[in-house]
């Protein structure tokens, strides 16, 4: 990972819907926001409005072509699993080299890629190496990495810190600034009953690290687990995550991005947007329709036709999302 530049480095240290259920949200407000599609998320910062594509759209390719000048453009890739054996993909490493070809072939240059999180699945000194190589391929200035918990497998994160944790703070976190965006990089996987968890250290490092901002800053927070009650009988919620979104409530535009789940998903509490990604591995059923999160397998020859595109308008202010989602097949 490269280093995050303008990091600040301080001391030590969830319109009208439906009740939600006692599980997060209700299944029916799931059903009508959510999708698995596969790709990376393209995100454009200009001028306070955040919009989302699906990398090889149409959409982003004119995207790309209408930014305006001066825009940040980043990438999203996340749970790219490389080690996984399974029926419900037997070539993770090729479907996440294609990942990266579709990066490459944006037709820009991003200005950084985020993977956020389970580069590998089991934790090995092997797998972290090979994601490595593969990562160096992006045409980009800089690769910017959360862990998963399948990053951390029995060793509390040393291994995933030490090959992309160089320069963060405690268990891997960090913030940098560019283009008049300030991101933060969060850890919420390293502690985990059964929710993910931040702690407190974390969380005091957020609130210095927010504290002079102005409040019209554009903000954008990756974790791996999501920072919102998605659904949390699943563990697909962060048990403490409520602080930090406190200490957001502040700032006019928000923009939370999480991987974890496998699949496309959009909420909007207030000023805070939360963009679920999609995986580079395999499917994950949509909550409540299996009794457990494992691999989905589908019919290999569609496995790569399991694609589609999110397109998400977001202006600074609004409380609305405006969404569009479409396989690519």
């Amino acid at each position: 990972m490269t280093a995050p530049h303008d990091r600040r480095s301080p001391a030590p240290i969830g319109g009208t819907e439906e009740p939600s259920s006692e599980h997060g949200m209700s299944r029916r407000q799931l059903l009508r926001h959510a999708g698995w599609f596969g790709g990376a998320v393209v995100l454009t910062v200009a001028g306070g409005e955040v919009m989302s594509q699906v990398a090889g759209s149409r959409d982003a390719t004119a995207g790309a072509a209408a930014a305006p000048s001066g825009a940040l453009r980043f990438v999203q890739v996340s749970d790219s699993h490389i080690g996984f054996q399974g029926p419900a993909n037997t070539d993770v490493v090729g479907s996440f080299a294609q990942a990266i070809e579709q990066v490459n072939g944006l037709g820009f240059r991003p200005d950084f890629v985020m993977h956020s999180g389970d580069l590998t699945h089991l934790s090995t000194a092997g797998q972290f190496d090979q994601v490595r190589q593969m990562t160096a391929g992006l045409r980009t200035d800089r690769v910017f990495t959360v862990p998963g918990e399948h990053d951390s497998i029995g060793d509390a994160g040393r291994a995933y810190r030490q090959v992309f944790g160089k320069g963060t703070l405690g268990d891997g976190w960090y913030s940098f600034d560019t283009h008049g965006v300030h991101f933060l990089a969060l850890v919420n996987t390293l502690h985990l009953e059964k929710l993910g968890h931040l702690g407190t250290e974390q969380i005091d490092f957020v609130r210095k690290d927010l504290a002079g901002l102005p409040s019209d800053t554009p903000v954008v927070v990756f974790s791996h687990i999501p920072l919102f009650a998605m659904y949390p009988k699943w563990g697909w919620s962060t048990d403490d995550a409520l602080k930090v979104i406190a200490l957001l409530r502040r700032f006019s535009s928000v923009t939370c991005l999480n991987g974890h789940v496998h699949q496309l998903f959009t909420k909007t509490e207030g000023n805070i947007t939360f963009h679920s990604a999609t995986t580079t591995a395999y499917p994950l059923p949509k909550p409540g329709r299996a009794p457990a999160p494992t691999p989905q397998v589908v019919p290999a020859r569609r496995l790569k036709d399991a694609l589609g595109i999110r397109t998400v308008g977001y202006r600074r202010g609004d409380q609305r999302l405006a969404v569009k989602d479409e396989r690519l097949a």
